[in-house]
């Protein structure tokens, strides 16, 4: 029988789904909005979504750990505008290379942090499942990109220090639909006001719904993600969350009619193959 923080943990699969999901809404989205419109247009659809979801399920947001929701927010949202930072700069498959080291970090920091001990088994997964991305992905990064680099680098770090953070809340008891609600709240207020700075695009009917998708995936993304970390072993989730990458590159062959080659198929393959490693082994670990 599966362990249950095993099973738990498996809600990143979901949330890797989701966020496959919430890129197509982005690529989609990317022909009428810059990035700074996107970010907060995500982070103000989300935050009516997961408000609707706390109001009809007559749900608490008050909280005593305000301090504890503003260092996950702040850090996600550095993050997340780094990461489009990059995205701008960088070619796609090189910034979300770099932003997917967040779990490797995550695998430092919770060593150090958290005083948990180092699981081989496991950080062997998260290796195998980032060659995984670096196979699949095959990034290029040329001299002039440096310092865009370095700010997808700053974006993996950043994540995995809101990854902690989310798995801290979880320990202080706070739900997860709380850890999503001020999270959000705190990206739709540094959106804005990163938006304020660029252009205004209209919006229509046709790209409101691309918003209200954007949004929809996004939260209910974040929710399973949050949870994940919340309830499951740490490392394995870091482990899965590679799978995001995958249902990204489905999308694309669906929906663009990417051809993939060899090299990405096997990428793929390896990515599968972190996820089955890190659920096996934690069968026989306790969790994080």
């Amino acid at each position: 029988m599966p362990r249950l923080p095993q099973l738990k943990s498996l809600w990143m699969v979901v949330a890797g789904f989701l966020f496959g999901c919430m890129g197509v809404f982005v690529k989609l989205g990317a022909e009428y909005f810059s990035s700074a419109e996107l970010v907060f247009y995500r982070s103000l659809f989300g935050l009516l979504v997961i408000a609707l979801i706390i109001r009809s399920q007559r749900l608490s947001a008050a909280t005593p750990y305000w301090k504890a929701h503003l260092w996950r927010g702040l850090s996600g949202f550095v993050a997340l505008m780094l990461f489009f930072y990059a995205i701008g700069q960088l070619p796609l498959a090189t910034a979300v290379t770099l932003n997917y080291t967040a779990p490797l970090f995550l695998a430092f920091l919770s060593t150090i942090i958290l005083k948990d001990p180092p699981r081989l088994p496991l950080l062997l997964a998260i290796l195998i499942g980032f060659a995984g991305v670096v196979a699949l992905l095959q990034p290029a990064l040329h001299h002039d990109q440096l310092t865009a680099g370095l700010m997808g680098l700053v974006s993996g770090f950043l994540a995995a220090i809101a990854y902690l953070n989310v798995k801290q809340l979880g320990q202080l008891g706070e739900p997860s639909y709380r850890v999503v609600f001020y999270f959000t709240l705190t990206c739709t207020i540094g959106g804005g006001i990163w938006m304020a700075a660029h252009t205004f695009h209209a919006i229509t009917p046709a790209n409101l719904l691309l918003l209200l998708g954007l949004g929809t995936t996004a939260t209910l993304a974040q929710l399973a993600m949050t949870h994940a970390y919340r309830e499951g072993s740490m490392l394995v989730v870091g482990s899965l969350a590679y799978s995001t990458v995958v249902f990204a590159s489905l999308w694309g062959i669906l929906l663009w009619h990417e051809v993939l080659s060899l090299t990405s198929w096997l990428g793929i393959a390896l990515i599968i193959l972190s996820g089955i490693i890190a659920s096996r082994v934690t069968q026989r670990l306790p969790a994080i």
